[in-house]
């Protein structure tokens, strides 16, 4: 059934999109309306880029969509499989392939899509061996932006969060970091000598110094706690090892998530289970 399912029969027609020219602020809302993690981006009705969260929160200060958005984004056509979709997300590394007629962008296959078509497959292979066991935790009082700086070095897009006794309350990702930004503005000032000297101490440097004001906006995450900002709710959504593909795919779609803890019969971490790592069921 996967080698029959085309990329047309799952993908997303109704596609939320950015436009050149454009700005960062534009697409932050746009990510935030529509919930979701990223956004192709058309000029004069062309598919021209692709652009992220983890492009908003790697630049924070930079406010030019043109700048923000990876250009020439890899893409595919209707009529391809989703196991041919599979295989190029997986092996590119990319969460979204919009879906092109010529340079016309007519849809979006995601991540998400292929997901919920791999929970109706019924495939009863268990996680075992896709479950990623390197993983990077993050303690309950974490301040979200120093959260967020974690997330960024560790090049990982989501963390389990744990109490002083080790135990699993949640898992914060980037989509949570998006949620709760804001939009900062403030004025910074430089100096800068118009003296003909090359020593900074002459009088003539000092005295024709010139100080240059100017606007800086910020992508800012709140100083509060990771558990203040995340709001746990109740036991985190989790899987065990022997839960089956189609089964973890079901509960990932029901939950609209991307990914989850695994955890062992005493309810001790093994790792997590991500969406991408189950398209690999297909290739």
């Amino acid at each position: 059934m996967p080698n029959v399912t085309t990329v047309d029969d799952i993908m997303i027609r109704d596609v939320a999109f950015a436009t050149l020219p454009g700005s960062r602020d534009e697409v932050l809302d746009i990510l935030k309306k529509k919930h979701v993690s990223g956004v192709p981006v058309v000029k004069n009705g062309d598919l021209v880029g692709i652009v992220t969260r983890t492009d908003l929160l790697k630049n924070p200060e930079e406010e030019q969509l043109a700048i923000l958005m990876k250009r020439d984004p890899i893409t595919i056509t209707a009529e391809k499989s989703i196991v041919q979709a599979s295989r190029i997300i997986t092996e590119s590394g990319v969460r979204r392939l919009p879906v092109v007629e010529g340079n016309t962008l007519v849809g979006l296959i995601t991540i998400a899509d292929i997901i919920g078509a791999i929970a109706g497959f019924n495939i009863p292979d268990p996680i075992g061996d896709f479950i990623d066991g390197k993983v990077i935790v993050v303690w309950e009082n974490t301040p979200v932006s120093v959260m967020g700086m974690i997330l960024e070095m560790a090049e990982v897009k989501a963390a389990p969060i744990v109490n002083e006794s080790r135990e699993i309350l949640g898992v914060v990702c980037d989509k949570d970091l998006i949620n709760m930004s804001i939009i900062e503005d403030s004025v910074e000032h430089s100096d800068m000598s118009a003296g003909s000297d090359d020593d900074a101490w002459t009088w003539e440097s000092m005295r024709d110094t010139m100080s240059l004001y100017y606007s800086v906006s910020r992508i800012k995450l709140p100083d509060c706690s990771v558990k203040d900002a995340v709001k746990l709710k109740g036991e985190p959504i989790s899987v065990v090892p022997s839960n089956s593909i189609s089964e973890t795919a079901r509960k990932m779609k029901r939950n609209n998530i991307d990914q989850m803890p695994v955890i062992s019969a005493n309810n001790k971490l093994k790792g997590m289970v991500h969406d991408f790592d189950l398209l690999k069921a297909l290739i």
